[in-house]
Parts: structure tokens; C-alpha cells; sequence
């Protein structure tokens, strides 16, 4: 792991911080809210850069496995997010619509670092990730759609417009630079793409700053949400932890297949969603909240996963042994 990965939870910690601070002085409290989209945008614009698109014919040659791991990540896990909302976060409304727009998104980035530790299959992970990302992209709006209808948090008109503007620009700038670049292929992969790459999460915590900022008076005032969202989310966890063993014994999949499997549908990607939350829900800082707390308590879990996984491998070596 580079040493900017293996910060990035405190990165973020400290950004919320710096947010915070920067919200008690009135000049940056009332106009940090104008940058909070910009940064967004240029994360999402990096994000979709660096994502092998062209990797899409590697995954669709294990059939098995993308057809599992895209019914458990677009169909079960948006009704267990709902069910685990509904559960604890029923009289918080906007907590639960974040709790579950953070849920339905798969990871695309840092699940392949966990899945390396864990010694996954990484060439199987690395041809999901494209799947992935655009299955989201197609899929969020929907979901937006369905969950905030029905929590009844949302003004539709300008959701599709923060769907359509946050979401798609910046999907179809990334191809537009890909296309522009395609004769000049040394730039694109040794100066852009590592550029956008590294800075992903510096974007995100420039964000993040400006929200806090924005925000910071009404989240110090309401600390408990954090406590809140904590219980459901170690629920999914270990949900879709056992969900992924076992779809991995009754298809036989590989040790190294299954951890694929594991990661994929365990590790969620909240930028995304936080962008279009931040568009369309300026005013419900709540729900902004859901997708920023979400990956503080997911890196540390990944890693019990990614040790969990290899107890498991150890004593399956063992067990072949005797």
C-alpha cells in the first residue's frame, strides 16, 4: 500500500476536523458550501480516468462469478440496506436514505488492496472493477429514485438534475479526455492518470472540509448520529461477510475466488453518492454525514476481514495436511 492509502481514514479524520474549526469562523461558514461540488467533481472526473474500462471482457469470461457477485451487490444488498435502515434508523429519515445510498454503492479503489493482503484472486477483482463502477453509475439514480421516494426526502426535479449534472459530466469528460488522448497514450498513462490517481483523495477531503464547514454547527449539535448508523453498519458487514462464505462453498468457488467475492460486496464506494447527495440534498447535511462516517468504520473492518480471511486460509492448509 502506498503511504497516502494507508492514511486515507486519518486524512479523512482530519479533514472533518479541519472543517469543523474552519465552521466557526462566519466568512467560511457561509461561503464553503460553493466549493463542496467543484471538488467533488474533480474526484469523480479522476476516479472515472483511472478505471480500465477495457477490462470489461476479462470479467465477462468467469460468467459464474460476475453473475453472483452483480446479484448480491445490485440486488441483495440494496434490500438489506433497506431492511437494516428500516430496523434502526426508521426515525431518521435522511440518516437512513445516506445509510443506504452509502450500502449500494461497490467499492472501486481500495478493495483491491485488501483483496492483495488477503491473497485473492487480484486479476478476477481488477476485471470487476469497470463492471462495477458503470453498473453503479446506471443503477444509483434508480435507487435514488425508489429508496428516496419512499422515505419521501427528496424534491425529484432536482435530483434527476443533480444526477444527470454530478454523475454523468464527469463520466463522459473522462472518455472525452481518453479519446483526445488516444494517440498520446505515454501522457494519459504516465502523467494524468497517476496524477488523478493519487489525488483522488486529497479532492475528497477538500470536500469534506468545505462541508463540515458548512455544516459543522448543526453535526456538533447532533454527535449521537454517529452511534446511530454504527450497529447497521457492522450488521451488513458481517452479513455480507457470511453471504460471500457461503456462496463460495455451494459454487465451489476457489479460496482465492471467494475473497474476491468477499471484498467485492463487503467494501462499498461512498463518493460517488456523496456527490450527488451533496447536490440534490444541500440542506440535509444528515444524510451527507452517512457517506462520510461509512468508510471510517469500513477501512478498519476490511482489515479484520482481510486477517479473517487468511486465519481461514491457514487452517484449511492445515486441516488438507492432516
Amino acid at each position: 500500500m502506498k503511504m497516502i492509502e494507508k492514511l486515507q481514514s486519518i486524512m479523512i479524520l482530519i479533514a472533518v476536523g479541519i472543517g469543523l474549526l474552519l465552521g466557526q469562523i462566519s466568512f467560511f461558514e457561509q461561503n464553503a458550501d460553493t466549493l463542496i461540488l467543484p471538488f467533488l467533481l474533480l474526484m469523480l472526473y479522476g476516479l472515472f480516468l483511472t478505471v480500465p474500462i477495457n477490462n470489461i471482457k476479462s470479467a465477462l469470461k468467469n460468467i459464474k462469478f460476475l453473475s453472483i457477485s452483480t446479484m448480491i451487490n445490485f440486488v441483495w444488498t440494496p434490500l438489506l440496506a433497506w431492511g437494516l435502515g428500516a430496523i434502526f434508523l426508521s426515525d431518521q429519515p435522511a440518516l437512513w436514505l445516506g445509510f443506504i445510498l452509502f450500502l449500494v454503492t461497490p467499492c472501486t479503489d481500495w478493495y483491491l488492496i485488501f483483496t492483495s493482503i488477503a491473497k485473492g484472486n487480484m486479476p478476477l477483482s481488477t476485471s470487476l472493477l469497470p463492471v462495477n463502477l458503470i453498473l453503479q453509475v446506471l443503477f444509483l439514480p434508480i435507487y435514488l429514485f425508489i429508496f428516496a421516494g419512499a422515505i419521501e426526502t427528496v424534491d425529484f426535479t432536482t435530483m434527476i438534475e443533480s444526477v444527470l449534472f454530478v454523475l454523468f459530466a464527469p463520466f463522459l469528460l473522462a472518455h472525452v479526455t481518453r479519446y483526445l488522448f488516444r494517440k498520446n497514450k505515454t501522457f494519459l498513462k504516465e502523467k494524468l492518470v497517476p496524477f488523478f490517481a493519487s489525488s483522488q483523495i486529497v479532492f475528497l477531503c477538500l470536500a469534506i472540509v468545505a462541508m463540515f464547514a458548512s455544516q459543522g454547527d448543526y453535526l456538533l449539535n447532533h454527535p449521537e448520529v454517529i452511534l446511530l448508523i454504527l450497529m447497521p453498519l457492522l450488521f451488513f458487514f458481517i452479513i455480507n461477510f457470511i453471504a460471500a462464505q457461503t456462496a463460495g462453498k455451494f459454487f465451489k468457488f476457489s479460496y482465492e475466488d471467494t475473497v474476491s467475492l468477499n471484498m467485492t460486496i463487503v467494501a462499498r464506494n461512498s463518493p460517488i453518492a456523496l456527490a450527488i447527495v451533496v447536490s440534490a440534498f444541500p440542506d440535509q447535511p444528515l444524510i451527507a454525514l452517512a457517506l462520510i462516517v461509512g468508510p471510517l468504520i469500513e477501512l478498519p473492518v476490511l482489515a479484520m476481514v482481510a486477517q479473517a480471511l487468511l486465519l481461514i486460509r491457514k487452517r484449511s492448509v492445515v486441516a488438507k495436511k492432516c
